[in-house]
């Protein structure tokens, strides 16, 4: 395995064969993260964590498991008390291609053990206008993979902040993974170290260990001793037998985001559900599945 790299046209080079190895793999149902491949040191990486007790969890309450009604969950973070980042593909039903009604979502901060913190219904659910589900470029269902979901109520338990956004990471660069998984869905694993092997403007590629569920999940930065969300999980893959995992750039995205949230929010007293350029409104509505299964 080659070493980690530092020149930027190698860094292109390598993230150019590991996206071509990538469109089977985001073909697959349940999407999770991709790790690059430039050096995967496993050794370095820190292994899960499950914060399955409440004083393992503490400081991840603002982290949760999005039941997708009967169609799987993803992971998702509160930044704001109103706002749950997540990836866009999770907004989707991996079978028919359509959009998922956001009434049938439902947001659970802190999920652990069959309880959660808060439970919220979705009000609003806005994945990026240049997000194409199952579409044949890449970049249309990796780089634009991210969604807001408004909540019906915000969540205000003082245990439950809201995390802040950072600045995208570098190439050789330590971040961290909170999510939920198909084999680890009753309680969050953390991560709290692996590695981003190279990184382009709206991509990157990480050796964090990820599974079905983790689709959505918070990739963590910490500047000042707080973790700030820096990228959310969109695809697993393999690259050179080596499993691998992307993760979707913030930054303008996110803005685009905030901003559709905001003009529906300025319209919303005109009544009746609208279609936004990116998203679908709906009415408040609590779910509550008798069983979990494995989602984006």
């Amino acid at each position: 395995m080659a070493q980690i790299c530092a020149g930027k046209s190698l860094a292109r080079g390598i993230m150019k064969r590991i996206f071509s190895s990538l469109a089977i793999a985001l073909a697959v149902p349940f999407g999770a993260p991709a790790q690059d491949v430039v050096t995967l040191a496993p050794a370095r990486d820190a292994r899960l964590e499950s914060l399955e007790t409440s004083d393992a969890g503490r400081g991840w309450e603002a982290v949760g498991k999005l039941e997708l009604g009967r169609r799987g969950f993803c992971t998702g973070a509160l930044i704001a008390p109103d706002l749950v980042l997540t990836a866009g593909h999770c907004l989707f039903d991996r079978d028919t291609g359509a959009r998922i009604d956001p009434a049938s979502i439902e947001f659970r901060a802190g999920w652990r053990n069959g309880r959660a913190i808060a439970y919220r219904g979705i009000k609003r659910a806005v994945a990026h206008p240049d997000y194409v589900y199952g579409g044949e470029k890449l970049n249309e269902r990796v780089a634009f993979d991210i969604a807001l979901l408004q909540l019906d109520q915000p969540i205000r338990q003082p245990s439950v902040t809201p995390f802040a956004i950072g600045e995208q990471p570098l190439a050789g660069d330590a971040v961290s993974v909170v999510s939920y998984a198909q084999d680890r869905s009753e309680a969050p694993s953390l991560q709290e170290v692996c590695k981003v092997l190279a990184q382009e403007p709206k991509m990157l590629m990480l050796t964090c260990d990820v599974d079905f569920g983790s689709s959505g999940a918070p990739v963590f930065a910490f500047l000042g001793g707080m973790p700030r969300i820096v990228s959310v999980v969109s695809a697993k893959a393999e690259y050179d037998g080596h499993k691998v995992a992307i993760g979707t750039g913030l930054a303008e995205p996110l803005e685009d985001l905030r901003r559709e949230i905001m003009e529906a929010e300025e319209a919303a007293g005109l009544g009746s559900a609208r279609i936004l350029r990116g998203g679908i409104t709906s009415g408040p509505k609590f779910l509550r599945p008798d069983e979990d299964r494995p989602g984006d």
